[in-house]
């Protein structure tokens, strides 16, 4: 599986790069259908910027390595290593290589947890991925509900029976409290995807804070210190829990078509293409902005030239990938290309944790 994520970051990042010669190709939409579905044509590249892997499954792993969603794998292994990363770099003289192999217990049970979650929704948006997400190997086709139900059952058992016997009672209790929310997002009667605000209150607790705040808690319990926040794990748990929010009401961007044939309430079948856009970059700023005065307020805190440097330059990468997706008329691949930029910058922020 592993070359075959590399393969779809690798295209990921071409798509990013010829992004502006494709936008001169693109048919720009009127204003008045900028923000609304109508807006949105069958643009031929449209695979090739989303974030998902999009090719064909030719076996049953490759079918399950798309059920699973990569680019959500991506952030779960990025943020877990920078954590741990971090907090190895703060006390080195604890390491130990027996605290290996109960480290990557942990990161198999969170891959778990986050496969388990992305499935389950895939099993009861099945409908609904047929027309906005064809690809998905449910929807495709490529992975049987049975099978995908399997897989669910087995990502759940294998999850918790690893918390359960490695990590003690309060990690178990956030792991389990994690698949529960995950559960009735996607699940009738609660199905919380429907409404908007409870539907980024979930991904923002789960992606946000449960994430963050478990694997700091695990990592010092494992080191045999006592749990503190320090400054750039407060810091991350905050900016991402926000940045969480971000993804919930972007990544619905792209689906508005199939989640108005289905009646699902999103801030994009709301407020239109263009103003959760909008909303979504003008949230992310308010992120960055909040970091550099974190930086500027104690510079005793974090490494203040980094702090400050990385988010200004993230800053204007925003704006810049903003400001094209205006140009581009807010067409279905110009949206994916944003959508896709949003997780670079997700990943960007845990690779420059740890030295933050």
């Amino acid at each position: 599986c592993a070359p075959r994520s590399q393969r779809t970051h690798a295209s990921s990042t071409v798509a990013l790069g010829a992004g502006a010669r494709r936008g001169a190709r693109l048919v720009a939409s009127s204003t008045a259908a900028a923000g609304d579905a109508s807006s949105f044509g069958d643009d031929a590249d449209e695979n090739s910027v989303s974030v998902d892997a999009t090719g064909k499954a030719n076996s049953l792993a490759g079918a399950v390595w798309k059920f699973v969603r990569p680019h959500t794998i991506r952030g779960t292994i990025l943020g877990t290593t920078a954590i741990v990363t971090k907090c190895l770099l703060n006390n080195p003289e604890l390491f130990n290589v027996s605290l290996i192999p109960r480290a990557a217990l942990g990161l198999v049970a969170l891959l778990c947890g986050n496969g388990y979650i992305v499935g389950i929704n895939q099993i009861y948006d099945v409908d609904i991925d047929k027309v906005n997400k064809p690809f998905l190997p449910v929807a495709a086709g490529e992975l049987t509900v049975p099978l995908a139900w399997a897989a669910c059952a087995t990502f759940a058992f294998v999850g918790a029976s690893i918390v359960l016997t490695n990590f003690g009672p309060l990690i178990s209790k956030l792991y389990c409290f994690g698949l529960f929310l995950g559960t009735i997002y996607s699940i009738p009667p609660f199905r919380l995807k429907q409404n908007p605000v409870a539907a980024f209150a979930i991904i923002a607790t789960v992606r946000g804070f449960l994430l963050n705040f478990g694997v700091h808690h695990a990592t010092t319990a494992a080191l045999g210190l006592p749990f503190k926040w320090s400054p750039p794990i407060l810091f991350i748990t905050s900016f991402v829990t926000l940045f969480a929010v971000v993804i919930s009401i972007t990544k619905d961007l792209a689906d508005i078509e199939g989640d108005k044939k289905f009646n699902i309430d999103t801030f994009a079948t709301k407020l239109g293409v263009k103003g959760v856009s909008y909303l979504g970059s003008g949230l992310l700023l308010v992120n960055y902005v909040a970091a550099v005065a974190a930086a500027l307020v104690n510079k005793q805190w974090f490494n203040q030239p980094l702090m400050i440097g990385a988010h200004v330059l993230f800053s204007v990468f925003l704006i810049a990938k903003t400001k094209a997706l205006e140009t581009e008329g807010f067409t279905k691949t110009a949206v994916q290309r944003y959508y896709q930029n949003i997780w670079y910058l997700f990943y960007s922020e845990y690779l420059i944790l740890p030295f933050i």
